[in-house]
């Protein structure tokens, strides 16, 4: 039976591989143009955020969440998420349609076709090995969130390779960003994104339509960011994204 399903999670796989070439062809002119023009990157921003419905609802991944992105502060904040599947990049500009936002995430997705393009014209890779253009990605977030845009983090560095949900510790930069910028931390907890859509060389991995059950939890104001200490606030964002999360063994 195990075997049998494997199967149906791979030929699942590679529906969703074509249909993410297929989409980001389609979009690709549009963005191509609009992320290397700063002054068109909201309307750049727009279109991933279509691009994002559009996949989720071809792919049969509609949203189930808490409360409505209508409840969240209009200013730019810091969204900190739980990162266990691609799945999580594909939902988020949909899920954040109405807060325009970047992700600051790992250099290594430059090396991806088409994604690169997108990233390294729009979003903010940050060079983890090379101190210099490390600290450059971090004036450009500055820059960015003074400028209104809210920014997507994954303070994980990047997907575990390990039994999910598990988390791996975070990492302390987006909230020592949060405090020298003054500005609130939003924790995010991507309950079953992990079961949607497995590491893709996973071949026989979990991989299915399905709801994606998205959990905002309550945002910690930057008065309280300015009394606790950064430890403090990462494993408060922590507890908060890993209490939501399903007991620990992938299914």
């Amino acid at each position: 039976m195990k075997i049998v399903l494997g199967i149906l999670y791979f030929i699942y796989k590679l529906y969703l591989g074509i249909l993410f070439a297929l989409t980001a062809l389609l979009f690709y002119p549009f963005l191509a143009y609009t992320t290397t023009r700063e002054k068109y990157h909201k309307a750049a921003f727009r279109g991933f955020a279509a691009w994002s419905i559009l996949f989720r609802i071809i792919a049969l991944w509609p949203l189930k969440r808490n409360k409505s992105e209508k409840q969240l502060p209009k200013g730019p904040f810091i969204i900190v998420a739980n990162h266990a599947s691609y799945a999580d990049i594909f939902i988020t500009p949909s899920l954040f349609m109405h807060h325009p936002h970047l992700f600051l995430g790992k250099s290594e997705i430059l090396s991806y076709p088409l994604i690169r393009t997108y990233f390294k014209n729009y979003n903010i890779p940050v060079f983890r090995d090379n101190k210099i253009k490390a600290a450059k990605s971090l004036i450009v977030a500055r820059k960015k969130l003074k400028a209104g845009w809210s920014l997507i983090i994954f303070p994980e560095g990047g997907i575990p390779d390990h039994v999910r949900p598990n988390m791996l510790p975070f990492k302390d930069g987006a909230f020592m960003l949060a405090k020298e910028m003054n500005i609130p931390i939003l924790p995010v907890t991507f309950v079953n994104n992990y079961l949607l859509f497995t590491d893709p060389t996973d071949f026989l991995g979990s991989c299915r339509p399905g709801f994606s059950n998205v959990i905002f939890h309550p945002i910690i104001e930057p008065e309280e960011i300015k009394e606790k200490s950064v430890e403090e606030i990462k494993n408060k964002a922590f507890d908060l994204i890993s209490g939501a999360l399903p007991v620990s063994r992938e299914k």
